[in-house]
């Protein structure tokens, strides 16, 4: 990284992913090495991670969470990772439920995957992302945060009703 840090992330903010492209290209053998030490991950796996990490990067740096790029990048992005990784792990062994519960979330998932993919965009953007109704305007191209506010208000009412109309589809 011979360019100063400010313009690398002016470049960041405007589209330009030469840098994330190029940090993939160097550290990508190194990464898979570490996450098979540190977490037992096989290649393929620790490279999706890598990319997914980068493109999360990407997004904190255009919706401003990040507004200074870190000294040791490489060390930024390693830490990305690694809560990556326990968060899933975490989740793996939440993955245990009881039936009623895996029930109702299958039930959930199959009313989810009936959705618009905008309506599952702007849920996932709301609820999993941890996106405020500004920044999912700008995703998503909406005018302003009221037109995001009542698209999320719409898709949440639409798989309402689907999952009211599979619970009475359900109990005939």
């Amino acid at each position: 990284m011979n360019q100063p840090l400010a313009e690398s992330l002016t470049q960041l903010r405007v589209g330009d992913q030469s840098l994330l492209l190029t940090f993939y290209q160097q550290h990508r053998n190194h990464f898979a090495r570490w996450a098979r030490q540190h977490h037992n991950l096989q290649s393929p796996a620790a490279h999706e991670l890598l990319r997914e990490v980068l493109l999360d990067f990407y997004d904190q740096v255009v919706d401003g969470r990040i507004t200074r790029l870190p000294l040791d990048l490489r060390a930024y992005i390693y830490g990305m990772a690694r809560q990556q990784v326990s968060t899933t792990f975490v989740i793996q062994q939440a993955q245990v439920l009881p039936k009623a519960e895996a029930q109702r979330r299958q039930k959930l998932l199959q009313a989810f995957m009936q959705l618009s993919a905008d309506s599952q965009q702007v849920l996932l953007f709301f609820y999993y992302r941890g996106y405020n109704f500004v920044t999912m305007a700008g995703k998503m191209g909406y005018a302003n945060a009221n037109v995001a506010r009542i698209q999320k208000n719409n898709c949440l009412r639409k798989l309402y009703e689907l999952l009211s109309r599979s619970d009475a589809v359900a109990s005939v």
